[in-house]
């Protein structure tokens, strides 16, 4: 494919997802009800993808649902819940995240160190709906993004099977260690992070759509608790060439 060829398929697709963006919902579960639906999707998601063993409820969650520095978030196109991410953060003051169980070796001399941390995990997309938007995968990592942003985060993980890590390299996560086993799950996975601070620019120049307003973190995460020492609020600046 020519050069010129390729930038205009990158600029097709950013369209694209900038377009799909605005029929994109994220909801923080609030409720028994809406907590409920996303414990069901995850267990459809998982069962689908022979990830879990059958389970009498239907459901999946764990002790991180309801942790303080937790939030679980619903994402809805066209009004449809169609999948889910949980965003937890670390930090020196309080060290509690899933990705902590599994890969403690790395995560205390982070912590030790100062260092903040946006864990999401959890990620699930509906079985049944994903193929009708197939960029669903980047609109609802996207939430990581935002997290890491809002929280001025140092580090951005993902815990991901071997064979999803490709997605996750192409907006710049590099893996870190081999697959472990995950409680819960039947698969291994491996730890993937992202130095947020110094990588950002590169991640927001290629999808520019992964970018957020100080509104809509305020919006997605105002039940922030004081998770470190404050830190000045600097804003990413939002001039970067489109993909």
């Amino acid at each position: 494919m020519s050069a010129a060829r390729q930038e205009y398929e990158e600029g097709r697709v950013a369209l694209r997802r900038r377009e799909l963006l605005d029929k994109i919902e994220y909801r923080l579960a609030e409720t028994a009800a809406d907590r409920e639906a996303i414990y069901r999707l995850r267990y459809r998601a998982y069962l689908k993808e022979g990830a879990i063993d059958p389970n009498s409820v239907g459901i999946v969650t764990d002790r991180y649902d309801d942790q303080a520095n937790s939030w679980i978030f619903g994402i809805f196109f066209e009004g449809e819940l169609t999948s889910s991410l949980r965003i937890t953060v670390a930090s020196p003051k309080n060290h509690l995240c899933p990705s902590m169980d599994v890969f403690p070796d790395f995560l205390q001399p982070w912590l030790a160190d100062g260092k903040v941390i946006v864990d999401p995990t959890r990620f699930v997309s509906d079985p049944d709906r994903t193929h009708r938007v197939p960029e669903l995968a980047y609109l609802t990592l996207r939430l990581a993004y935002v997290a890491c942003e809002h929280f001025r985060a140092d580090l951005g993980l993902a815990s991901v099977r071997a064979e999803h890590q490709a997605f996750y390299r192409r907006v710049f996560m590099t893996s870190i260690c081999p697959p472990r086993d995950y409680p819960g799950l039947k698969k291994p996975i491996s730890l993937m992070e992202i130095d947020f601070p110094n990588t950002h620019h590169k991640v927001f120049a290629r999808y520019p759509f992964l970018r957020s307003t100080p509104f809509e973190r305020h919006r997605l995460f105002e039940r922030a608790p004081a998770l470190s020492a404050p830190r000045r609020l600097v804003e990413v600046p939002r001039t970067a060439p489109s993909a």
